[in-house]
């Protein structure tokens, strides 16, 4: 693969995600979780936040871009997949005081991940509005599409 910039990265994980989020939005528990409506957030190492929203009720969408802007910000802190990382905060396995969030602001939701790109940056990368597995699943295959140059 040719080297990409961040930005161009960033723009081709967007576009994978629109084309992802139709055939998403087909899968009848997905879609009833916010009726069609859900967002993307991405912060990038120097704390650039790129987003999408997805749907056609705006406060759904709102209140999803919320959700994964939460996602996408706790995992720009702390460089572990939400999910991940309250597992390993209550189970004694890292210390969250090193972080800064406090325990009342964890997003114990899966759907935010780190992501190393091809230049070695990282990016903090977040879906929310289907089911915690489907924002993983379609994260992780806008990525590989993104990476692949959108193919």
């Amino acid at each position: 693969m040719e080297n990409i910039t961040v930005k161009e990265t960033i723009a081709g994980i967007i576009a994978a995600c629109e084309t992802l989020f139709a055939e998403y939005v087909q899968i009848e528990e997905d879609y009833k979780k916010n009726d069609g409506n859900a967002a993307l957030c991405i912060i990038d190492a120097g704390g650039n936040v790129y987003g999408k929203m997805f749907g056609n009720d705006k406060i759904k969408m709102r209140e999803t871009y919320r959700i994964a802007w939460t996602k996408a910000s706790q995992v720009h802190i702390t460089g572990i997949r939400t999910g991940d990382f309250e597992k390993l905060v209550f189970n004694g396995e890292i210390n969250d005081k090193q972080f800064g969030i406090e325990r009342q602001h964890f997003i114990g939701w899966r759907g935010g991940l780190p992501v190393t790109l091809q230049d070695g940056a990282t990016i903090a990368i977040a879906f929310s509005g289907f089911r915690g597995v489907t924002d993983v699943a379609l994260l992780e295959r806008a990525v590989a599409i993104a990476a692949a140059g959108g193919k």
